[in-house]
């Protein structure tokens, strides 16, 4: 569901010269923002973890990410966020596949419950989403969880610093790629979180909150359990949505760091645990240690 925020817009970027600096170590593993170096690179290149929504109010960055971002020499999301193509082409590749619409996975009152959610507290008729991937539906849904009117998220904010800073935006995966991750998780799975989300909306909106808090403390063991205990990433739903592509990413960026120093931003429940980020990457020989990131 995260390539519906990633369609929010795009800026026109031009590269500029990286340089190498030293930034100050931070003293613990607890840190969304990670140095990357050693295994024959000439510069070291930066991890960045994110979050995808939240209040625009939360949303800060430190003086030393800001440095990273200016020594880095071109900017890597989970997808590249200045492409035309993805913004135009994330509307087809929200729909279903075989002419599946909702109402194959509900029953009459089901449906009718959902309905009139998306009627009364979106002002969304849901006839004319009736293609579309429940998982779409239920991201839809995460604006009503936040406490304030003014929403946004980090890699929104972060394009703006990217912007000023001239730096060339790539991706690590196609908006195809994105959206067909919801295509390996059974619609009707799909279709069972979008209905069990309306039916606890005020406890996944405290549990929405609580994510928030860890993220903001940046302590990744507690976001590491946050996500292994989620009945939506566990099992074959984690290798679909982190892990898999958590190898892909490392093994892209094995070519991509030798040619030239990045700055790396994904969402922070892909950094922490044996198959994380930081792991993979410690794994393939490098050495990665954790930065200061606090205002």
């Amino acid at each position: 569901m995260k390539f519906i925020y990633f369609l929010l817009g795009a800026w026109m970027l031009q590269g500029c010269k990286a340089q190498t600096i030293q930034l100050p170590l931070n003293e613990d593993d607890n840190s969304l923002l990670w140095e990357i170096s050693g295994n024959g690179l000439q510069k070291p290149s930066y991890l960045f973890g994110t979050f995808h929504i939240m209040c625009k109010q939360d949303v800060h960055f430190s003086e030393t990410l800001k440095k990273a971002l200016a020594a880095s020499k071109e900017v890597y999301f989970e997808m590249d966020l200045d492409d035309p193509s993805n913004t135009l082409g994330g509307i087809f590749f929200m729909n279903m596949k075989d002419g599946k619409t909702l109402k194959d996975f509900y029953n009459e009152e089901e449906y009718t419950k959902i309905e009139q959610f998306f009627n009364d507290s979106l002002n969304t008729p849901l006839f004319a989403l009736q293609k579309m991937k429940p998982l779409v539906l239920q991201a839809m849904l995460y604006p009503k969880l936040l406490s304030c009117k003014q929403s946004s998220g980090v890699e929104m904010e972060l394009l703006k610093l990217v912007a000023e800073q001239k730096k060339e935006v790539k991706g690590l995966e196609t908006i195809q790629q994105q959206a067909s991750f919801f295509d390996d998780i059974p619609y009707e799975t799909q279709a069972r979180e979008l209905l069990k989300s309306l039916d606890s909306l005020s406890y996944w909106s405290a549990e929405f909150d609580n994510m928030v808090a860890v993220y903001k403390a940046q302590q990744l063991a507690d976001i590491e359990k946050m996500f292994n205990d989620s009945d939506f990433t566990t099992g074959e739903n984690k290798a679909i949505l982190l892990d898999n592509r958590n190898r892909n990413w490392v093994e892209q960026l094995r070519t991509i760091m030798p040619k030239t120093n990045v700055f790396i931003a994904v969402g922070a429940g892909h950094l922490p645990g044996e198959h994380g980020v930081i792991e993979l990457l410690r794994k393939a020989g490098y050495t990665v240690r954790p930065l200061q990131n606090k205002d």
